[in-house]
């Protein structure tokens, strides 16, 4: 029998079409390093594919991508600028400073600009110009910011940053702030959602931090998490269904 009448054509499955990174990326400087942040969903048409996807890429020792857009571009990107930097480093015997490593996702998105559909931030820290984040967003512009955001969750942020990033943050501060701001955004944006990773970047090396969704903070009219009904089972307490 053909199914093909009754289920649609496979191009209406919610299932179709490639990763997307429905996302929400940050990178704030603080005094002395840089903290990256994001989200951790990946969707594939309306089907979220991965809740806890790591955005978040190691480019060198020091330096970080925080990556959205399609999920197959920005990690062949994020692949080639790594081994780029590799060779960089064994040739000039020194690690690569983020204003290369930035220069490099940039290159790669801007002579690629017409197949590729990657937004990104490059953040990290080096002893010639210390902590440094670098924005290269969809077309391969790259423009050096304080702090940057990006993704579909962005939208959101963008009054919230203005009004609370300030210099001079100390690192508990920024780790802080931008869980704050990512928070926000899995609450306002449908394609944004799951856990929060940090990465923090500075003098003594690199810290990776991870927030699950039950411990971010709530805003407004957000409720509260529950039990799902396998933890309720799995407890041995049904009773606790009945409200």
């Amino acid at each position: 029998m053909d199914a093909s009448p009754l289920m649609g054509s496979s191009s209406d499955a919610p299932t179709s079409g490639e990763h997307q990174m429905g996302t929400t990326i940050v990178g704030v400087c603080y005094d002395g390093g840089v903290v990256l942040a994001a989200d951790s969903r990946t969707s594939t048409g309306m089907y979220v594919a991965n809740r806890a996807s790591d955005k978040i890429s190691q480019l060198t020792d020091n330096v970080y991508v925080c990556r959205s857009g399609s999920a197959a571009d920005t990690q062949v990107i994020s692949d080639y600028v790594r081994y780029f930097l590799h060779q960089h480093t064994i040739q000039s015997g020194q690690p690569a400073t983020v204003k290369v490593a930035s220069n490099l996702v940039r290159l790669l998105a801007y002579q690629n600009k017409s197949m590729l559909q990657a937004g990104m931030i490059v953040g990290g820290w080096d002893k010639y110009e210390g902590g440094q984040i670098y924005s290269v967003p969809l077309g391969g512009t790259i423009l050096r910011q304080p702090f940057a955001i990006g993704g579909s969750g962005s939208s959101y942020l963008y009054g919230l940053m203005d009004h609370e990033w300030r210099e001079g943050m100390t690192q508990e501060e920024a780790e802080k702030f931008v869980v704050k701001v990512v928070s926000l955004a899995i609450a306002r944006d449908g394609a944004s959602g799951g856990v929060v990773r940090t990465v923090t970047i500075n003098a003594d090396g690199v810290k990776r931090s991870f927030y699950p969704g039950n411990k971010l903070p709530l805003w407004h009219e957000e409720l509260e998490p529950q039990n799902s009904l396998l933890d309720i089972l799995a407890a041995g307490n049904p009773d606790a269904m009945v409200q």
